[in-house]
């Protein structure tokens, strides 16, 4: 059934002079049939603000079967989400709150987020901040993302963060001479890393985010997830301030 024809049947429920038509559509003649559909067709026509009213409620409910689904979902893999020893955690480690971001390096609304989101973490103080590698991009997200969870492999997190940093404000194209020369403005030996790029730890990395996701229905970037609740792509400082805000008021 289509969401057009289930908000008719939402807007027909509160027509007060067909819900009072004394025969079921299933017990009417051809006649009767015909007569009903017209007289339907005929008041929403008059009255067509009816629909859009029938469809905000469907709307409604439809958010609200969606937010349920992800309390329940994110109860379910919790510690796949918050606590896993391949993301890298920054922010207040020992924070009250975790915020998890699902990102891509390529994704410009995550690279628009990047700037608001440091600001929320370092004027906050006591969030707990989370970074899924979640390259959904094309190859050079890909590369990106190996390259990042190859230094943090190779180099622990300090190294991640710098490199983290780097790689979400590179406007060239991501390639091996590209990465090679970000590897060598970090510090780092260039050719290790590029190695490791391909190791199977590194894209058992990239495959567990990607199931993570799809098990959250989560299919683009940014999207962040705070205690039970998951907010799917960009939202302003203020807009995320509320997010964290609400998830401590909730206990």
């Amino acid at each position: 059934m289509t969401r057009l024809a289930i908000g008719l049947i939402v807007g027909l429920a509160s027509l007060p002079a067909l819900a009072e038509t004394p025969a079921a559509p299933s017990t009417m003649t051809d006649a009767e049939r015909a007569a009903f559909r017209a007289e339907v067709r005929a008041y929403l026509l008059e009255n067509p603000e009816l629909l859009i009213e029938a469809m905000d409620v469907l709307q409604s409910r439809q958010e609200a079967a969606d937010a349920l689904r992800d309390v329940q979902t994110v109860a379910s893999l919790h510690d796949e989400i918050f606590r896993n020893a391949n993301d890298w955690v920054g922010g207040n480690p020992e924070g009250d709150i975790t915020l998890v971001e699902f990102m891509d390096y390529r994704c410009g609304y995550c690279r628009k987020a990047y700037d608001e989101v440091e600001k929320l973490i370092r004027t906050d103080g006591n969030i707990r901040f989370v970074v899924k590698e979640f390259p959904i991009l094309g190859e050079a997200s890909l590369m990106s993302a190996q390259f990042a969870i190859a230094v943090r492999q190779l180099h622990g997190d300090a190294a991640y963060a710098k490199a983290h940093d780097a790689l979400i404000r590179l406007r060239g194209e991501p390639n091996p001479e590209t990465l090679g020369r970000l590897a060598g403005d970090l510090g780092l030996a260039a050719q290790p890393i590029l190695d490791r790029m391909q190791a199977p730890e590194v894209m058992q990395v990239i495959r567990d985010n990607h199931a993570l996701a799809d098990k959250m229905q989560i299919s683009g970037t940014p999207a962040f997830v705070l205690k039970d609740m998951v907010m799917r792509g960009y939202a302003p400082l203020e807009v995320m301030q509320d997010f964290v805000a609400d998830a401590r008021t909730d206990g």
